[in-house]
Formats: structure tokens, sequence, C-alpha cells
């Protein structure tokens, strides 16, 4: 699925992205650049920069990038082609009908499809809960304290006892068999034949951030097993990269989400006043969920039940959240199992406030970890003291970890030179993981690392580094094309974004001498695509300012990329079982030549500004 590159062109030249950047993010010019606090990650210093001479905004500190489709599709969530309409109708350009490969046009019409049978089933449920069949699930709705509007707001229906009636309307609505089965609310077995999915069962309608059914919950009218029912995974809905309410919750100007675990729990607290809350989807809380949440939130709120069930979630949630760079506190709902629970005994005002001291979760952890350990016994002590410096070595930042640690000795009434000397030594030996995990006795087994020492570096990561620098410092100083694409062109690039990025941009510059690479952005169609095509251009070397200096790196780069292109060739050739073409060894003559040019040649540049 495409349009034409000179209409996205068009489209990316006629909205200025730090005009459409600037209407969701508060920018400040620096330079030649604009900077304002990155909308994707939780900063307090601005990472987040916008160029105009480059169409590109791209963050130092999470790696988010790309052009001002690729902002709208992550903040807002949209596709490559809801993106590129939004920004059309901003600048009053008409797009054409969209150009389809034959399996993209199939697979569109296949995705609508399957979402025109979730609409038509999830109107024939609402139908059915208000009609004379769905008294017994109107009843049970009652009884959980559900008002109309509420049940309106989030579309609930009924599923009744037949079986196979939704599947019958289905048909008579003209949907084949093969549909109703793909969009998965219905389901064929050797004795029933073909029937309903859901049947018995309240009606939890299951909708994207953008208001579309994409995917059905039921909670069954007795206790018949499972309690809950879910549609299973289909082209349009999956599980891991959506939440139930966000499509309400993102409307919510509260700078938080809170994160529960059910259905029900959700809708107590948005009729509650809570518009904030959204849960996971009858699984565990995933990094998908997080890496959505967190493009309508700067922190989330756990509100998960209190019992051993929830406060495993809530830590392995808790995980999940901090390494998508997102705050998370957790909401205390004890005495009480969960929130509606808690609302329906307490009230909507004794919730806010649970909120308002809801405990950060750093302590959070910390406080269910003490549980492991006897406090009375000085051994046991001992050793959740060493679990406090463990989890300290997580904290990355200094600041933070120095706040961390005076907070942990206070509460804890642990003295805070020796917990800081234990910090520093497990972070030495790089045992603080198993530590916090095994116990202080698992570093005696941990190899001891001196201070500082790293990792080896992936040589495809260098060369891939080279690469980038090369097209930043063509992007920043277009003028230097004609200096080095005698030596380098976009073959000598690692398949995939890194040539597809380089060939569009080469071409860009062979034939207007110049111009940004939003346009080269504009080739690829997914999010992450976008990301990588702008780290592309967001990659440069620092303190180099003299002229001289700079000649010397460029060179080094061109010819590190060049020399990698040929190691990788060489490699290909020597595991093939053929011997090399004529062609292929005047190639590698030619790059020997090229490459021993390369060593004396002076490239022309002047001083860095």
């Amino acid at each position: 699925m495409y349009y034409p590159d000179e209409k996205v062109e068009e489209v990316l030249r006629a909205n200025n992205i730090v005009d459409v950047v600037g209407s969701y993010v508060h920018l400040q010019k620096k330079g030649a650049n604009y900077f304002g606090l990155c909308p994707f990650h939780n900063e307090k210093s601005p990472s987040f920069s916008v160029s105009e001479p480059k169409q590109m905004f791209y963050c130092f500190g999470c790696g988010a990038g790309g052009n001002a489709a690729t902002f709208l599709m992550k903040y807002e969530n949209y596709s490559f082609q809801e993106a590129l309409q939004t920004l059309a109708d901003r600048a009053g350009i008409k797009l054409p009908e969209v150009n389809y490969s034959e399996e993209a046009r199939k697979r569109e019409e296949k995705r609508k499809l399957l979402l025109a049978v979730n609409k038509e089933a999830a109107v024939y449920y609402y139908r059915l809960l208000r009609s004379e069949k769905g008294r017994k699930g109107l009843r049970y709705l009652a009884e959980r304290k559900l008002d109309r509007v509420t049940m309106r707001d989030f579309g609930l229906g009924y599923a009744d006892g037949s079986g196979s009636d939704l599947t019958a309307h289905l048909k008579s609505c003209g949907y084949s068999d093969d549909v109703i089965l793909e969009a998965g609310v219905a389901a064929f077995d050797e004795k029933r034949g073909m029937h309903d999915k859901f049947w018995n069962r309240v009606i939890f309608p299951i909708m994207d951030v953008r208001g579309q059914v994409i995917g059905f919950g039921g909670r069954v009218m007795g206790d018949a097993k499972p309690k809950y029912l879910n549609s299973p995974e289909t082209e349009v809905f999956d599980k891991s990269r959506n939440l139930y309410g966000l499509n309400i919750a993102r409307r919510s100007k509260a700078p938080y989400k809170i994160l529960c675990e059910g259905y029900m729990d959700v809708i107590s607290m948005h009729q509650a006043g809570f518009h904030e809350a959204v849960a996971s989807l009858g699984t565990s809380f995933t990094e998908g969920q997080a890496s959505l949440i967190k493009r309508y939130a700067q922190e989330v709120l756990l509100a998960y039940d209190s019992d051993g069930a929830g406060v495993r979630a809530a830590l392995r949630s808790i995980g999940i959240l901090k390494k998508a760079g997102i705050p998370c506190r957790v909401i205390d709902l004890r005495p009480c199992k969960d929130p509606d629970e808690f609302i329906k005994a307490y009230g909507a005002d004794a919730f806010r406030e649970r909120i308002s001291g809801a405990e950060n979760s750093f302590f959070y952890e910390l406080r269910m970890k003490q549980r492991e350990f006897s406090m009375e016994d000085p051994g046991q002590r001992t050793q959740f003291h060493h679990a406090i410096a463990a989890k300290l070595c997580g904290i990355a930042d200094e600041i933070e970890r120095e706040n961390y640690l005076k907070e942990a000795a206070r509460k804890y009434y642990v003295d805070e030179g020796g917990l800081r000397r234990l910090v520093a030594s497990y972070g030495r030996s790089g045992a603080a993981e198993s530590v916090w995990r095994d116990g202080a006795a698992s570093a005696r087994s941990a190899p001891d690392r001196p201070a500082g020492t790293r990792a080896a570096k992936d040589p495809d990561e260098t060369e891939r580094r080279n690469e980038r620098l090369l097209l930043t410092w063509l992007a920043d100083e277009p003028e230097i094309f004609a200096q080095i694409s005698p030596y380098i062109q976009p073959e000598h690039f690692h398949e995939g974004v890194y040539r597809q990025a380089a060939e569009g941009y080469w071409r860009i510059l062979s034939e207007q001498g110049g111009g940004n690479p939003a346009s080269v952005i504009g080739m690829f169609e997914t999010e992450q695509e976008h990301e990588t095509a702008a780290s592309l251009f967001n990659t440069r070397l620092k303190g180099l300012h003299a002229a001289r200096d700079r000649e010397k790196a460029l060179r080094d780069i061109v010819i590190s990329v060049r020399t990698s292109a040929a190691d990788r060739q060489q490699k290909r050739n020597e595991n093939s079982a053929q011997e090399p073409t004529a062609e292929e060894v005047r190639d590698m003559i030619q790059t020997r030549r090229d490459l021993q040019a390369l060593r004396s040649i002076r490239f022309h540049l002047a001083d860095a500004p």
C-alpha cells in the first residue's frame, strides 16, 4: 500500500515540522534547531530536537525520530496512511486513491472486512442486551451498579444461550463462513458445526485507540468456566498491543493513566469519574502495551488486585514500565481486592486519596522484597539490606540513585555509608541482579569485573554507525556529496533500511544537489522503519571543529564504509561454491584502487561553525 513518492514529498513539504510538532510539544529555539521535552519518554532536560532544515525530529534520549508523519504515527497511534491524510487535510491537499500492491490490497480488504464483522457483531450484542432476551445480562450489570450511560459509553452487550444466533445474523448480512470464523466471533467443531464463540455472557467490546471494534471479552452468567473469555488474535486484534478503555482514557487531561487488571475495574472507575483507567486484555502486561501507554501518559499508576497474584503482576509490570522509561507508582487498595470493590465500599473521594498517596514503585518493590525476610533476625535483616543495595545499582542516574539511597537508609535504618559502599561493590562486580534475585551469597560466586569495563563492541554495529555518520554528514553538508560519490554508492551500505535510505538520498543529491532527508523517511511506512531511517541522519561525531580534524574524520569514515562493504562481499564469495565472475573480479580490483586513492585524497571542508 503506498502513495506516489512525489505526492508524499508534496504533503511533507507543505507541513513545516516545527508547526506540526509545536502544536503538541512546547519548543524553544536553540541555535539552528528547536528543543523540548520528549513526549515519548519521561525526561527533565530537553533532548528532543526538531530540525527545520532537515524537516525531522529526533530524541537523543530515547531514539524516537522521523518526519512530520512519523510524529503523528507515534503520538496519535496513526497508521502511515492516516498520518499522511491528516497532514494533507492540514495543508489543503487532496490525496489520490491509494495505490496497492496485490498483496497489500488483499490484506487491506481483509482488514476492513473483519472490522465490519466486528462492528456488526457489537451492534447485535448491544441491541440484544436491551431486548427481552438480554434481561439476564442487564440484571447482572445492574447488580454491579453500572448505570445506563456507562453501559452505553462502553457499548456493553449480551450473547444469549442459543449458541448460533449471531452466526445466523452475520450470514444474513452477507458475510461468509470463512470471514465470520476468521473474525473470531464464531467457532467450528465436528459435533456442533459452526456456532457462536460467545453465549450466555455479558459482552465487552474491545476497541482500539481510534474506537474501532477489534475484538470482544465475555463474562459468563453463572459458574461455568472459563469465567472470562476473549476473542482470539486476528488480523485486527493483537492483545499485546492494545489496552481496554484507552479509546476513552486517551482524552483524559490527567498526566497519568491508571492501569488495572479487568474490564469491570476500568468501567467502574470511569463511572466514578476516573477516566484515566485502562486494562490489559486477559494477558499479562506487555512491552507493546507499555509502548502504547507511553504515548498518552507521563506516569502510570498501578491499581492491581491486592492478592498474591496481583502483587506478582504489579512487580512484573513495574519492570516493563521501567524498561520503557515510564515512571510508575502503586495504589494501595487494601483492605479491598480490586478498584471496583474499593470504590463501591468507600467511594470516589477515598479512591482519590489513594491516588494521591500512591507508593513510589521502587519502595513498593522493596516492601514486597522485605516480606521474604524475618526482620527480627540480624542475619536475614542483613540479607535484606544487601538486596536494597543491589536494587539501587539498577538506577542509572547518579543524582536519582543518591536520593533513593539516602531515603532507603533512613526508611530501613541502614548505615548510609555502608549502604553506599555495598552499592559501589555490587556495581563493580556486576552481581547486583543476582543479589536482588537470589540473595547476597550469590555475590561471592560472581566474577569481579573492574569498574568501567564494557562488553566488546559488536563489529556489525560499528559498521552501521559509520554508515549513519556518513549519511548525517551528507545531510548537514550536502556540498560534500560530489567529493565522496566517486568512492561510495548505496550498494556499499547494509541491506534493508540503510541501503534503501541511501538510495533515496543519493537520488535526491544527484538530481537536486541537496534537499532535506524527510522525504527519504517518507519512503517507509512502519513506525520502526521511520525511527531507523531517522537515526541515519542524526548521528554525529562530537568535538570536531578544525577543518583538518574534520577532513581526517570524514576520510576515515568513508574508508571504513567502503572497506566493510568489501569485506562483506569477500565473505559472500568465500561462502559461495562458484568461482567469482569476471565482473566481481573487476569490482575487487576497483575497490583496491579506490581504497588506495582514499588514503591520500584530501576532502575540502571548512571549519565547523
